[in-house]
């Protein structure tokens, strides 16, 4: 009996140990897949990367053919951020008898059919289908509209920004059904009712009853809405208390940009009702004054701001300026761009600092015409205003008074420098010596370093007994020993001669729909599949635009 059951046994260890053993990945916990997911992702969208989304794409889909433990760990991945870039695969038009709009149309079936994917979803960068300045077809429209219905969790609409004009479009209705959607462009274009109707009135009333509810509708789902762009385009109008009603609806508000309103639209009274923020943008606003900026920076709503950018809202006197400093006392970040330079008031008392922030970290100071600004500024700095300042970007410093408090620097001029177009017009002689672009900050700054440098700085002389036996030149340098703060002169866009992005930035399409150098699959050529395996539609190698680069 004992020998039957010894047999036995041996038999049942003989079989176990023929079983082989389960694949290594069905053992592994999730963070090893996000980490190796994390890996693949940087490899493909680094900034020195030759590969592109679409082979990025590619890669994710051959992962989640392995097992089903690579298909659970990918397919959050492949479906949370869908980036479609550039134009359709020939073959996909051919097929399918359409010119553009393909991959738009298969993702939407994709999306409706399988219904656990679309949950997934939380951000969508639909490809740009026409030039700039060409309007958006309402069938694109349409289309991207029944994506955005058919994704519940849907958190960002990225890439693709249409004219909203006071006039219903199911794109417009289906942003405003998504109660998680956290980011939202307004592009206010001219609506013809209104402006045949501010021939016979004025304002306010330019807007009926009908736009002004339908616009505040909009919001009333948007419980998580934490970023708003506000733009007016081609004289689009939103009225006062419209603007107060929609921004007061969006409880979870923290990002504001309001952008090239007339003076009846926003003004200092608007102003004075903005909700609480923690980041604030005004562009080309007429109606906000010196005294508007003033007054806001002493209501309860500004306490909280950590950044505050004021663009092109020529602001006369430097008082307010300090008001705003002194009051904002999160203030963090500071950007100023204007042509014309705020001066001391006549007859106000001028003491040291004149302008002065204890908490400030960064700030961006560009005044085309810099007057007195760029000197008061300096001599705040000198007398101890900005002990937090780390970082201070100021493009138009053209005598180096700012670059001469900061840390010195062996370089500022970038190896692009030569390629952009203002290098091409200062070789042919018609750069301007006030222009506001980067290469001219750069070329100027790095002319100061250079002059600085070959100028003795110290001469040490070695005698011994009267005689001297060794003399020592030590040359110059442009900036304070010692300096706290770096002087920076790069774009918010990389590669742009802009300092500061802009809304051209944020809206422009063009080198998506024509590619220049974009990417083929190329860099994959050797791949043992072949070109079938690695070719595609030659794409532009797309990098997201950040809108909190705006504040």
């Amino acid at each position: 009996m004992s020998f039957l059951h010894q047999t036995t046994l041996t038999t049942q260890q003989k079989l176990r140990s023929t079983e082989p053993p389960p694949p290594v990945f069905q053992r592994l916990p999730p963070e090893i897949y996000d980490c190796i997911l994390r890996h693949l992702a940087v490899f493909h969208k680094e900034p020195s990367s030759m590969s592109c989304e679409t082979c990025h794409l590619r890669d994710l889909c051959a992962l989640a053919l392995v097992d089903r433990a690579w298909d659970r760990a990918v397919r959050p991945r492949l479906y949370g951020k869908i980036h479609i870039v550039g134009n359709d695969w020939p073959t996909h038009t051919k097929k399918f008898k359409m010119k553009a709009g393909v991959r738009l149309k298969l993702l939407r079936r994709t999306l409706r059919e399988r219904r656990a994917l679309a949950q997934h979803v939380r951000e969508i960068k639909v490809p740009r289908l026409q030039a700039d300045g060409e309007e958006v077809e309402a069938k694109t429209l349409d289309v991207v509209a029944s994506i955005v219905m058919a994704c519940p969790n849907l958190e960002k609409l990225i890439g693709f920004y249409p004219v909203y004009g006071h006039a219903f479009d199911r794109l417009t209705y289906a942003l405003s059904s998504r109660s998680n959607l956290k980011e939202r462009v307004w592009i206010i274009a001219e609506n013809p009712s209104i402006t045949e109707r501010s021939l016979k009135q004025l304002p306010p009333g330019l807007m009926d009853l009908e736009q002004a509810e339908s616009f505040l509708y909009f919001h009333d789902r948007w419980r998580s809405l934490s970023t708003l762009f506000l733009c007016s385009q081609k004289h689009g109008v939103l009225e006062r208390d419209v603007f107060v009603q929609s921004l007061h609806r969006l409880p979870a508000l923290r990002h504001l940009c309001i952008s090239n309103f007339d003076v009846d639209d926003f003004d200092d009274v608007t102003l004075q009702s903005l909700p609480p923020l923690q980041s604030l943008r005004l562009q080309d606003l007429e109606g906000v004054t010196f005294w508007g900026l003033s007054e806001f920076s002493r209501t309860r709503s500004a306490r909280g701001i950590r950044q505050l950018s004021l663009v092109n809202l020529d602001i006369t006197y430097l008082s307010a300026i300090s008001n705003i400093l002194l009051h904002l006392t999160s203030l963090q970040k500071f950007t100023l761009v204007q042509e014309s330079s705020p001066e001391v008031a006549a007859g106000d008392l001028v003491f040291q600092p004149v302008i002065a922030s204890q908490q400030l970290h960064y700030m961006h100071w560009d005044i085309l015409l810099p007057g007195s600004a760029n000197e008061n500024l300096a001599s705040s700095i000198r007398a101890g205003g900005f002990p937090s300042l780390r970082t201070l970007r100021a493009p138009s410093d053209y005598d180096g008074q700012l670059q001469m408090l900061c840390r010195p620097r062996a370089q500022v001029v970038l190896p692009s420098d030569k390629y952009s177009k203002a290098y091409r017009a200062s070789e042919e002689g018609n750069s301007s010596g006030t222009a506001r672009t980067l290469f001219t900050a750069r070329k100027l700054a790095q002319q100061r370093i250079e002059d600085a440098r070959n100028a003795v700085k110290f001469r040490v002389v070695i005698e011994e007994e009267g005689v001297v036996q060794e003399v020592f030149d030590i040359q110059g340098f442009m900036g304070t020993i010692g300096s706290r703060i770096s002087y920076n002169l790069e774009s918010d866009v990389p590669g742009n001669d802009n300092a500061l992005i802009d809304f051209p930035d944020l809206i422009s399409g063009s080198k998506e729909v024509t590619p220049r150098d974009g990417c083929t699959g190329m860099w994959n050529a050797s791949h043992h599949a072949g070109k079938k395996w690695w070719n595609h539609t030659e794409r532009y190698r797309y990098n997201p635009v950040d809108l909190h680069r705006f504040f």
